[in-house]
């Protein structure tokens, strides 16, 4: 009876990302910190791995709102099914280090995207934020040759890719022509988000330039623009490949974006998953950190990209319907 409860609790969570599997295959977990479609290419890097791993049942699930409440919750429901190991993206790796402490005492854990160093997560799977926001500030010094002021916008000020993009930016501005001035948070809240961009075009008229640092600031820097008949006379700077933010570079109303490779982060961190739990730990450096390169993409590689995109997210259905 317990082993049946055990499965049931599984199921419940929802998301498989393979074919049905046996109920005494081991699970393994990709928990995101947000149900947005930038985790979708991570998404289908696990539904790749599925395929690779026909001994563990793969299981991607997305929380219903980005806090930390709800990200620990799911957390808990996975290591009380007997889950074998999970990937995860902090909401806020610095004020979770206790939780990650306490699930990775009892499983192997792995985090992705924002990192917790300092915790008893195994291996870090992701970008470096800070070489990211460096791209970034060389996309605005290209841009802005006399100089100027500009605006960021992110979802986390506390995650800790957030803090390391914004640092970024700033190393790479220090000494030039070019403020980052502030920038406004919004906690996933998309109509927040907007807002912030509304308010910065009314209070702040020396701002000549906005950065859109997590993947949904970006299209809606460009609404607010838009509606305020301000479109194209800003710079603006995207992280992430929105098909609203590809858009954007293609017709030259964003300068460029910084494009992470989430599709391995999906499948790499999973593949290294299952070894690890089996004892075979090669593929985890001795640093903990394995580190896929940021991109840049502008008006000369977009279609490029985009075409390597739409391969990859062939028939996968968006965050928001995943995530009911």
């Amino acid at each position: 009876m317990k082993k049946l409860f055990l499965a049931a609790a599984v199921a419940a969570l929802a998301g498989s990302t393979g074919s049905p599997q046996a109920e005494d295959r081991k699970t393994l977990a990709f928990v995101p910190n947000a149900s947005t479609d930038f985790w979708r290419p991570a998404e289908a890097g696990v539904r790749k791995a599925q395929s690779e791993l026909p001994n563990y049942k793969l299981v991607f699930k997305y929380p219903k709102q980005s806090s930390t409440a709800i990200q620990t919750r799911i957390l808990d429901d996975f290591v009380a099914a007997g889950a074998a190991g999970i990937v995860v993206s902090p909401v806020d790796a610095n004020g979770m280090v206790d939780t990650i402490d306490r699930i990775g005492g009892e499983i192997t854990l792995f985090t992705t995207d924002s990192d917790a160093p300092n915790s008893k997560r195994v291996a870090y799977f992701g970008s470096s934020n800070t070489e990211a926001g460096k791209q970034a500030g060389q996309l605005l010094l290209k841009a802005l040759p006399t100089g100027g002021k500009c605006m960021g916008f992110i979802g986390l000020l506390g995650a800790a890719n957030a803090g390391e993009r914004i640092a970024g930016v700033r190393e790479t501005l220090r000494g030039s022509k070019i403020e980052l001035v502030d920038v406004l948070a919004d906690n996933f809240d998309k109509t927040r988000a907007k807002r912030n961009v509304v308010d910065t075009l009314a209070a702040r008229p020396e701002v000549n330039c906005m950065l859109g640092f997590y993947d949904y600031n970006t299209p809606l820097i460009l609404e607010a623009l838009r509606e305020a008949g301000k479109l194209g006379q800003l710079k603006i700077v995207a992280f992430d490949e929105d098909p609203i933010t590809l858009g954007g570079v293609k017709d030259g109303t964003i300068v460029g974006t910084i494009v992470q490779q989430a599709y391995e982060w999906g499948y790499l961190s999973m593949t290294a998953l299952a070894k690890y739990v089996e004892g075979k730990k090669s593929d985890i450096p001795a640093d903990g950190r394995v580190i896929l390169p940021t991109r840049i993409i502008d008006k000369d590689n977009v279609d490029a990209y985009w075409t390597e995109l739409k391969a990859v997210l062939c028939c996968l259905p968006s965050a928001r319907e995943m995530s009911r």
